[in-house]
């Protein structure tokens, strides 16, 4: 399909073509549509305003970095199988194929009255409208010690693709041959849910090839693991047997970086030689500073047909950093879908139109358990009208009976996709 017949069959499949006036055509043009974030969702988004509006809105995406890192997939870099640079894409196509106008730089702050962000670099922009899909934050104060120990190089999140990622394979790669790697997991929700599991399995495959005397340390916060539990627990009985040790209902409370150690609830403390800590999580820092997060002052609420805040009009928000609707995973694939129902709705609301009143999300999430064997979950989310909300198709979707190296080609073709997708 070429992409004229893929804008009209998009944009009559949500409904936009009919009741196109002269003037909604002309507040569309004018309108000044800021993306602040380029991850999944934001970089989506940035492009799909461009399709929807058969490339006449003016839309400004802003970031900071210069090239895109994805992090599902980026566990393979922690475990050593795959590098940085293979889960790395560039932005430019955003500008060169699709006219988005692209900043790198940082928001410091929103003034969702003046309607104005303010960029690091000093310089002020307007909008109309603004998509802010920043992330997740790391509450480095949920554990007591891990901000000093952070700067002091002890301990490393790597959960946001990028440094940190290639940092902590190499904390991986020079620890003692029957040292302890422990990974800490916050109480749910957080970004990624099967995404520590997964990584635990990183590690132990690259510990069962090259330090066959190590072992990984699972500290959960949670009753037991949070996605395709059965599947990963007997992946670690059938491949990882005495180099995975799993001990839920672990929440790690503090972490004294001199002697690398870790203290939790009730539990007795534990040392570690590399201590791999995910704090619990927020929405990104810029949404709760613009008094986005209304959801327990972590999380930021959103009108579900098209993602704007419920606390701040004409500002939408995307991704990781939203209160989910009930089974809605905070993934990747998921943000793509958030971003494009968004752009759906922004294009319609400045053209006059009716916004899409039933949208329908999907996701996929695979997990790597080794090297080339996968697992998957799937989902399908139909919005609700009666309770406002999303809700999973009864049915839908489904887990792997087994990993399987098929899958492992599935999930790489799954990336190249939605990279494609997103940036391309």
């Amino acid at each position: 399909m070429d992409r004229r017949h893929f804008i009209g069959q998009s944009a009559a499949a949500l409904g936009m073509l009919a009741g196109f006036s002269g003037q909604a055509r002309a507040n569309l043009q004018k309108a000044e549509i800021l993306v602040i974030g380029g991850g999944y969702g934001g970089a989506t988004a940035a492009k799909y305003l461009r399709l929807f509006s058969n490339n006449t809105a003016k839309v400004t995406l802003i970031e900071p970095n210069a090239s895109f890192v994805s992090c599902p997939l980026s566990n393979l870099v922690v475990g050593g199988s795959r590098t940085i640079s293979e889960i790395t894409s560039p932005y430019d196509n955003l500008s060169k194929r699709h006219g988005v106008k692209i900043i790198q730089d940082s928001v410091t702050s929103i003034d969702p009255v003046k309607k104005t962000v303010k960029l690091a670099s000093g310089k002020t922009l307007p909008y109309d409208k603004a998509i802010v899909s920043p992330g997740v934050a790391l509450m480095m104060n949920s554990i007591e010690g891990l901000a000093q120990a952070n700067k002091a190089g002890v301990t490393l999140q790597a959960w946001k693709a990028g440094p940190e990622t290639v940092a902590l394979h190499k904390q991986l790669a020079s620890m003692r041959d029957g040292g302890t790697f422990a990974i800490s997991i916050p109480e749910a929700p957080y970004r990624c849910p099967p995404g520590p599991y997964e990584r635990a399995c990183q590690v132990a495959n690259y510990l069962k090839q090259n330090k066959t005397k190590s072992k990984v340390l699972i500290l959960d916060a949670n009753q037991d693991v949070t996605s395709k539990g059965a599947l990963f627990k007997k992946v670690w009985a059938e491949q990882y047997s005495g180099i995975i040790e799993y001990l839920p209902k672990h929440n790690v409370t503090a972490v004294d970086a001199k002697t690398k150690t870790l203290k939790f609830e009730v539990q007795d403390d534990i040392k570690a030689d590399v201590l791999n800590l995910l704090p619990a999580m927020s929405a990104g820092e810029i949404a709760v500073k613009t008094g986005l997060a209304n959801s327990n002052g972590r999380w930021v609420n959103v009108n579900f047909l098209n993602f704007e805040s419920t606390a701040q009009k004409d500002i939408h928000v995307l991704g990781d950093s939203i209160q989910i609707a009930p089974a809605m995973p905070k993934s990747g694939h998921m943000a793509n879908q958030h971003a494009k129902v968004a752009a759906a709705a922004i294009v319609a609301e400045l053209s006059g139109w009716d916004v899409n009143p039933a949208p329908v999300l999907t996701n996929t999430c695979y997990s790597f358990v080794n090297e080339r064997e996968v697992v998957h979950v799937a989902s399908v989310h139909q919005y609700n009208t009666a309770e406002k909300t999303f809700k999973t198709v009864p049915g839908s979707g489904g887990l792997s009976p087994a990993p399987s190296t098929l899958e492992g080609v599935y999930a790489w073709g799954w990336a190249h996709n939605i990279w494609a997708d997103s940036l391309g």
